[in-house]
């Protein structure tokens, strides 16, 4: 697929890290030819230097024979009208931009085709606040991920000595943990995948573990691999940009919340956005005398969201030093984010990664729905829907053992019963949707919604394969 990104900071460089790695071809514009060059010389891509709103740029970009465009400039003015300008001017068939504003959401008339031509919103901040919500309500997992509508979840979590699994073996499962069926789909060990599961398999202290189960089974499957931490009830974060205010927002109430702020107007301002149960403080998150004045050694979780990974890293170590149960810190360079696994350092997120899911899920071939990026890009989970027979489509109308899954992927759930859009069922005669925890003989029957672990993600087009149909399908 050809496709042209852009804007080269952060987002954008995520992006076009992980659709290089898949043998795309891109185009990336950015105003700033460092920025570029630095790319170039780092990845196989195209860079333009120039400003997208221009015509002219976008032509000598490739503009007239691109599949899709994505727009990650800084400004969303800029990120609108290059869509409009790709759409009306050179026809591309599918356009996403991101947006910081909350007032723009897909199926909005002003992005349609008469509006600004924008088939595909991303919102980061709302994607990377929903995210760490779910960490919130389930401090022991690393990870919350989820499919089919919310009926399926996706849990990494990092089992530990005396849990109920731990130092058994896979085909134990079901015994030690009969009040919910789960499917473990990968094993990290010392930060390398196991790339064969079989019943033989024993869990050890410090693997990182990957689990589908049912949503309503999260913490019965948490409660599995390591002992159930008490709930979250005290929170502070680090941080009053838009994550750090959108994220108060949405959890006052339900917990004890604290925000520290370094600059004092913007202090002022999130004193005025948000309710007077949440307490503001003007100060710097790597002060120690302010965390100890202000009990961090009481808090669940303490969050360092603000723009700064050096920052960042430091309040959260400090945190944990005086005595904070759980930390997380949002950190943009990789290799940051890959010098504190292994540190007192709890969850390190990615924000651009934490987003990414939402581009590749438009991007995938295939009857794609959802995916997401995990372990830092390197892995992926995603979501089909089987179209077709078994005379047009690789999964339908065959058991688990008899899909020619490339080695490592796992098929781990299947969510039957779906509604379409239009209301209808798939499968008649069912009141409610149905998950199904995969084994080696269920049967894959067409409109399933099929899940997915992809360990490397160079096995990604295999699998994309399984979900497409030939040309004599007809939907």
């Amino acid at each position: 697929m050809k496709i042209l990104i852009l804007g080269a900071g952060r987002v954008g460089e995520s992006v076009a890290e992980s659709l290089v790695s898949e043998r795309n071809d891109i185009t990336v514009i950015d105003t700033d030819p460092v920025r570029l060059r630095s790319l170039q010389d780092r990845l196989d891509l195209r860079g333009v230097v120039g400003n997208g709103i221009q015509p002219s740029v976008l032509r000598e970009a490739g503009a007239e024979d691109t599949d899709m465009l994505i727009a990650c400039a800084p400004l969303d003015e800029t990120n609108l009208v290059v869509c409009k300008l790709a759409h009306d001017v050179f026809n591309v068939p599918s356009t996403i931009a991101r947006l910081r504003s909350p007032e723009f959401e897909d199926g909005d008339h002003l992005l349609g085709k008469q509006g600004f031509a924008v088939d595909n919103v991303i919102h980061p901040e709302q994607s990377v606040t929903a995210y760490i919500r779910k960490l919130i309500e389930y401090p022991e997992a690393l990870q919350v991920l989820e499919f089919a509508q919310g009926l399926v979840s996706l849990i990494a979590v990092r089992a530990v000595a005396g849990g109920p699994l731990v130092q058994h073996e896979l085909a134990e499962i079901p015994k030690l943990v009969p009040g919910a069926e789960m499917r473990i789909v990968a094993i990290y060990r010392q930060d390398r995948v196991l790339m064969q599961l079989d019943g033989h398999t024993r869990i050890e202290p410090g693997d990182e573990v990957f689990v589908l189960a049912a949503t309503a089974d999260i913490r019965t499957v948490l409660g599995a691999l390591r002992h159930r931490d008490r709930p979250v009830k005290r929170v502070m974060i680090a941080g009053g940009g838009r994550v750090g205010l959108r994220l108060a927002r949405e959890i006052h109430g339900r917990y004890q919340v604290k925000i520290i702020e370094q600059q004092r107007a913007r202090c002022d301002y999130l004193a005025t956005e948000l309710p007077a149960d949440v307490l503001v403080l003007n100060g710097d998150s790597t002060d120690e005398d302010l965390l100890s004045n202000e009990n961090v050694q009481d808090m669940d979780l303490f969050m360092a969201l603000t723009s700064d990974d050096e920052d960042n890293i430091m309040a959260c170590l400090l945190a944990k030093r005086l005595g904070a149960r759980r930390v997380l810190a949002v950190i943009n360079r990789r290799a940051y984010a890959e010098l504190v696994q292994g540190t007192q350092i709890d969850i390190a997120i990615s924000p651009s990664h934490a987003v990414i899911g939402e581009l590749l899920a438009h991007v995938r071939r295939g009857d794609v729905e959802a995916v997401h990026s995990l372990r830092r890009g390197a892995a992926e989970a995603l979501e089909g829907i089987v179209r077709g027979d078994a005379k047009t489509c690789r999964m339908a109308g065959r058991r688990i053992e008899e899909i020619k899954l490339p080695k490592g992927a796992e098929v781990g759930a299947i969510v039957r019963g779906l509604h379409l859009a239009d209301g209808s069922e798939v499968e008649p005669g069912y009141a409610k949707p149905r998950v199904i925890i995969a084994h080696h003989d269920t049967l894959v029957l067409p409109h399933d919604h099929v899940i997915i672990f992809v360990p490397r993600k160079r096995l990604v087009r295999e699998v994309e394969k399984l979900f497409q149909v030939s040309a004599t399908f007809m939907f």
